[in-house]
This record gives C-alpha cells, sequence and structure tokens, in this order.
C-alpha cells in the first residue's frame, strides 16, 4: 500500500529498480546527489544535473518540465553512496516565477517500474525558497527506504548545493542553469492557463499600441497528488455523444473541432490544438514507460530464471531455451498490449486532426488549406500564428502531425539554422543556405498576413545580397518597410534605427508617458530579418544585434535570424547567449523541439508551399493592397 508521507517520515522501499515522478504544474528543474553515509557529496562528480544527466544507477532529465521522470537503480548506485538527495529548482533568467510560494505545491513520487506507487510526497509550506530538497532515499543496514525532507533554500540552488558539501556550489549551480536555458531555447512554449485567456489576450491588445509583450503564464498542472496521469487538457471539454451514439457505452465520442474551452471559435481551437499536442505527448509516455517496464521485466525475469538452474548446461538446452522463449512470450504480451492502448489513442487524435485541420482560421491553418485562397487582411491580429508542424516516432506510422501554433505577438525572436541538420545531414550546405533564406520568406508571410495592414512592419538586412531570389515575393509585392539592407553601411543603420527606437519605447513607458510618443511614430510591431549572419557584421553590431534580441520583445521589436551557427564559431561563447534567446527552426525535419510536460524530442517540420501553387504570391498581393488602401 502506498504512503503518503508528511514532512520527516520515511518508508520502506520493497523495490530496487524504480521511479521518481515529479508534477509540478510548472517547469522546474530536477536532478540528484549521490552521498555517503555522513551525507557528504565528493565533488561534481556525484551530482545529476540536465547537463550531465545519468551517473551509476541514475539518471535524470535534460531539462526544465512540469513533469519529470527520474530512474533510478539502487542495485547499481557504487558501494559508498548511502543516500540520494532528490532536489528541485526554479529556472532563473525565464521571466516566470522566482520562488515556489508563487506556484502549486511540487508533487513527488516514488513508484516501481509497474507505475505501482510505493511512497508519495506534496512539499508543502514553501514561500520565498527558489530550490528545495524534495526527499531522500537511503540506505540503512542494508536495506533502503525513503524519507520526506521538504528543505526549502532561499538562496537558491547555489545554497542547497552548498549544504550538500560541494564547495565550488556557485559554480555548479550556474553550469545547472545554463544547461537548463539551453534546453528552454529548445523548447516549445506552453500556452497560457484557461483562467487566464481573457487577461493575457486583453493585455496583449493594450501591449500592442504601446509595443510590450504581456508574459505568458505557466500552464495548469495536468497531473494530482494522488492517482494515474489525466490525459485530457485542462483547457478542453468531452462534446455531447450524438443520439446514436448514447446507447453505446465505451465508444468514444465523434470529435468536433473547436471543442475546446475558449470564448470565441478562434480560441477554442487554439486550445484544442493544445490539447491534441498534450495528449499526443502523455500517450506517448505511458506507451514508452510500458515498453521500458516490459524490457525491465523481461531481463529480470531471464537473470533470476537462468540463475535458479542449478546445472550449467542446462542454460544452453532445453529447459534455459523454454524459460527465455515463455520471458520473451510475456514481454511481447505486455509490448503488445501497450501498442494497442497507443493505437487506440492515436486512432481517435487522427480523427480529431481531420475535422480540426479544415476548420482552421488562416493563421491556424497550412498553406494547402483552401482558406488561403480566400483571404483577406484581417481587423485584429489572432492569438498565435503557425510556424510549421510537430510528430513523435509514434505517431509517423499514423500520419499525425500537430500544428504548431506560437502565440503573438512573439515572445522571443526566431534562428532559422541554415547549418547542416541531423535531420538531414546529407543536403549540402548551399540547399541549406537556400532553404533557410525561402522558409524565412514563408515564415514572415505569414506574420504579415496574420497582423492587420500596417500593423506589422519588416525590415531586411542582406549584407552580400546573397538571398535577393529568396526575397523577391516579399520585394515585388512591396510589403517590406522599405529595400533590404545591404552592406556595413546598411547594416549599421538599419541596428541604429531599430535600437533607437527600443530604447525610445522603453524610457516612455519607464517614465509612464507612452501616450507622449511622437505624433507620426509608427506603433506596428516590427520585425528584422538578417540574412547570412555574421557576414557583415563587426563587434559593434553584433552587439546592437544581441541587445534587440533581448530588449525588443518586450517593446515590439522582433528578431529573425538566418544563419549557421558555424560561421559565427570565431566568436566563441560570446553568442552563447543569443542563441539560446532565439527559438530554433529548421528549414528542414529535425527532431530538436521539446515540449513543456515531459521534454519528449519532438520531430519539427517546415511550412511547406504546395508544389507549383501561387499561393504565397497571392497572399503578400492581397496584404500589398490592404496596406496600399491605408496609404501606406
Amino acid at each position: 500500500m502506498a504512503a503518503e508521507l508528511v514532512r520527516g517520515q520515511n518508508h520502506p522501499l520493497t523495490q530496487t529498480r524504480l521511479e521518481i515522478r515529479v508534477s509540478a504544474g510548472h517547469p522546474v528543474v530536477a536532478g540528484a546527489t549521490l552521498a555517503d553515509d555522513r551525507g557528504t557529496v565528493h565533488g561534481v562528480a556525484r551530482v545529476a544535473h540536465p547537463g550531465a544527466p545519468a551517473l551509476p544507477g541514475l539518471e535524470v532529465p535534460r531539462q526544465a518540465a512540469a513533469d519529470h521522470r527520474l530512474a533510478v537503480d539502487l542495485d547499481a548506485m557504487p558501494q559508498d553512496v548511502h543516500r540520494v538527495t532528490v532536489l528541485l529548482a526554479l529556472p532563473v533568467g525565464t521571466g516566470g516565477p522566482t520562488r515556489f510560494g508563487a506556484v502549486a505545491a511540487p508533487f513527488v513520487a516514488v513508484t516501481g517500474l509497474d507505475g505501482a506507487e510505493q511512497a508519495s510526497y506534496t512539499v508543502t509550506d514553501l514561500d520565498s525558497e527558489s530550490a528545495v530538497v524534495a526527499l531522500e532515499l537511503y540506505r540503512r543496514q542494508g536495506a533502503w527506504k525513503v524519507r520526506a525532507i521538504g528543505q526549502g533554500y532561499a538562496d537558491g540552488l547555489a545554497a542547497l548545493l552548498a549544504d550538500q558539501g560541494l564547495p565550488d556550489a556557485q559554480a555548479l549551480a550556474g553550469t545547472i542553469h545554463d544547461a537548463v536555458a539551453q534546453g528552454l531555447a529548445r523548447a516549445v512554449a506552453p500556452p497560457p492557463r484557461a483562467a487566464d485567456e481573457t487577461q493575457v489576450r486583453a493585455a496583449a491588445t493594450a501591449g500592442h499600441a504601446s509595443g510590450t509583450l504581456p508574459p505568458t503564464p505557466a500552464p495548469s498542472a495536468a497531473t494530482g497528488p494522488s492517482g494515474p496521469i489525466d490525459y485530457s487538457h485542462p483547457r478542453r471539454q468531452a462534446p455531447p455523444l450524438p443520439a446514436a451514439q448514447a446507447t453505446e457505452p465505451g465508444r468514444p465520442a465523434a470529435p468536433v473541432a473547436g471543442d475546446a474551452t475558449g470564448s470565441t471559435l478562434e480560441e477554442r481551437l487554439y486550445n484544442q490544438v493544445w490539447g491534441m499536442f498534450e495528449d499526443l505527448a502523455r500517450t506517448t509516455a505511458a506507451y514508452r514507460s510500458a515498453v521500458d517496464f516490459a524490457d525491465s521485466r523481461m531481463e529480470q525475469e531471464l537473470d533470476r530464471i537462468l540463475s535458479g538452474l542449478s546445472d550449467p548446461r542446462s542454460r544452453i538446452g532445453s529447459q534455459g531455451d523454454a524459460a527465455r522463449e515463455a520471458a520473451r512470450a510475456k514481454h511481447g504480451d505486455l509490448v503488445d498490449r501497450a501498442r494497442e492502448a497507443l493505437d487506440r489513442d492515436l486512432a481517435q487524435l487522427v480523427a480529431e486532426s481531420e475535422v480540426v485541420e479544415p476548420a482552421l482560421p488562416a493563421p491556424y491553418a497550412g498553406w494547402d488549406n483552401p482558406c488561403w485562397h480566400a483571404y483577406r487582411s484581417p481587423m485584429e491580429y489572432p492569438m498565435a500564428v503557425r510556424l510549421g508542424d510537430l510528430s513523435l516516432p509514434e505517431s509517423d506510422s499514423a500520419g499525425l502531425h500537430v500544428p504548431m501554433l506560437v502565440r503573438l505577438p512573439l515572445e522571443r525572436g526566431l534562428w532559422i539554422d541554415a547549418g547542416a541538420s541531423s535531420g538531414d545531414a546529407l543536403t549540402d550546405a548551399d540547399t541549406l543556405r537556400a532553404r533557410a533564406a525561402h522558409i524565412a520568406v514563408v515564415h514572415v508571410a505569414r506574420l504579415l498576413a496574420a497582423y492587420p495592414a500596417g500593423e506589422f512592419s519588416v525590415h531586411v538586412i542582406d549584407p552580400a545580397g546573397t538571398a535577393a531570389g529568396a526575397l523577391a515575393p516579399l520585394v515585388d509585392a512591396g510589403v517590406l518597410a522599405g529595400p533590404p539592407a545591404k552592406g556595413a553601411a546598411g547594416v549599421s543603420e538599419t541596428l541604429t534605427r531599430l535600437t533607437e527606437r527600443v530604447d525610445l519605447v522603453q524610457m516612455a513607458i519607464r517614465a509612464g508617458a507612452a501616450d507622449s510618443l511622437p505624433p507620426d511614430f509608427d506603433t506596428a510591431q516590427q520585425l528584422l530579418v538578417v540574412h547570412d549572419f555574421p557576414h557583415g557584421f563587426d563587434d559593434r553590431a553584433i552587439t546592437r544585434l544581441r541587445y534587440l534580441a533581448d530588449e525588443g520583445p518586450q517593446v515590439g521589436v522582433h528578431l529573425m535570424l538566418v544563419a549557421d551557427r558555424t560561421d559565427a564559431a570565431e566568436y566563441g561563447p560570446l553568442l552563447d547567449p543569443l542563441w539560446r534567446a532565439l527559438m530554433r527552426l529548421t528549414p528542414v525535419p529535425d527532431d530538436h523541439l521539446a515540449d513543456p510536460w515531459v521534454g519528449h524530442a519532438w520531430t519539427y517540420e517546415p511550412p511547406t508551399i504546395p508544389h507549383g501553387s501561387a499561393i504565397l504570391r497571392q497572399v503578400l498581393a492581397e496584404v500589398a493592397k490592404a496596406r496600399q488602401a491605408r496609404g501606406l
């Protein structure tokens, strides 16, 4: 029977291969330390964290997430390890909560590989603390126990690590936070809580006029202090069963487009797409966990059966073969049942996708959606835009791809990676660069089409003029704020103008005088597209670009960088903050993005224009027509 622990209470563990599951309702960093019988951690090599996630007998997640699973094999622990301490910390420098008192109390459960819970603990009574020792597994007289700790640290992760006996705790804490920042740079930002939707949308609309960007609230928790994971999305609602189905218990309801919560169809579809994304993440996590359990169980059964055969010769005879075959049969049965459950969930999600995709409005729709042929410039900008699709290996067989919707205004800039990708390592460099430039133009067209005419201005820096062909649809349509800037002088002039704009808006906001901006001040959101970075950039220009990436989004100035990171290798770690500040997108499919719930590596698929279609130029022509009607 599972024990619900309170602070200081302990409980014996009946298994040595365990999972420690964490549910925090908000992204947290999870790690663990290995200590001796006196509780001393002997160096950073005994600390598992996102930058070094694997130690003997222990593996922790590689990034911050709302839900975590830590794998523990107590039998594989070094003999001098007598204490495994599980620690949690809030990420720093992300704009999120800085103390546990502002978020839901973290819930930690110790389970067997079969998912059976042995002990759980809800870490309560936290306030100003930003790091906490949640619980510890400790060895006593040859047996292992778990103890609820709940010790918080207002001075953060460095203080926690120092209390563990690590003399270089400050440096290690910095290393951990850097690793987390890199992981978060790959993560898809979660949507706001349903309760905050109206407030966030109102803030976004209000901030649009003054160029400010509202913060994105944290997602609601998806797991509770007891019971199994709830795979339903918190912003989704089950549609009523049709009369024909009401008498058929167990049959899933027919999917309906817009069955999520929300005051408008656009908002309901947005929440429904995010619900599909989360459902796919969690059902895949359950499948992978079941397969891992089946693998572990087969390995244990083989070890137990074969070690129990007294005659070594029988291990390679009929008796040993029968034992191995029985273990494999049990393994296959477990995997088949897990696959059956996954296939059932995938079929439901595919059916939902088939009714949702045709109902999506233009900002959310793929370029092959017929709605684009009736496109007209909108009167107000939408909640989000589609920047591609996301999928997992398990969903590929079902052909299930989920739209990747990103909130507007953009919370951070975009980096279109023109370098070699793990998703397409055989494509030559010139082809990748050309694809990256084309994808950048497709994204720009999408953003221009999403905003009302005159509410989104695009500036382009193309120092060597190498993107002239790709930029032709934008230039020919006349939708850019000006001709693409070329040469060092063009780079300097454009960056100077935009950095001065950021400074001016920031000063006006800090002084509480946003209405005092000059009458001819362009209040539109601004996007700077930089092609072939860092060509044409000197040290001063790079400093200004970093400033725009860091400060620009808060005042309506956004960045899209088209670059191969290896081209900027000579700058070393100077540019690391720049890359982390941008969301990396690729011109070819690549599995580099992560979800905020269980941290799966999702395959990002860039948007594609149907072969032979003129829809891109048609949409840009409509944008230009609407701009001309406003005298722009």
